[in-house]
């Protein structure tokens, strides 16, 4: 992947495993490699740098530190991701078209494994009014 802010650099290096390493998902193998120059800064919070690494990435929803909001017993960040499920062919014997159908947060577990993922949990966002009803007024 290039790019040219120097900023997101600095953080995908951090979340990716290695400047350039390979993943693979059933009979497909994902190479990933940045190819930019990083900037010196140095991100405060782990929201911070998964802010940055996935500004104007339309699949990011947003991030949570507890910590920032006074519950310091323990650093973890929740960085949350679109609700919608993700296709894309893998050649998938199981499925009738060939593809995987999967969340974001589970692609994001299998790759952001850098020194920078260490205490984050992925999570996918959930539909406005659909949580929070007692489970007798349930559909």
């Amino acid at each position: 992947m290039a790019c040219n802010n120097g900023d997101k650099v600095a953080a995908l290096q951090q979340i990716l495993p290695t400047q350039i390493s390979k993943v693979s998902f059933g009979h497909v193998t994902l190479t990933i490699g940045i190819d930019g120059i990083p900037s010196n800064r140095v991100f405060k919070t782990k929201k911070e740098l998964f802010e940055t690494a996935f500004a104007k990435n339309p699949a990011f929803a947003y991030a949570v530190s507890p910590a920032e909001d006074g519950a310091n017993w323990f650093d973890m960040t929740y960085v949350v991701f679109k609700n919608c499920v993700v296709q894309f062919f893998n050649d998938n014997l199981n499925d009738c078209h060939g593809v995987l159908s999967t969340l974001y947060q589970d692609i994001a577990e299998e790759i952001l494994t850098g020194e920078g993922s260490h205490g984050v949990y992925f999570n996918t966002d959930v539909e406005r009014g659909a949580l929070g009803m007692p489970l007798g007024e349930w559909p």
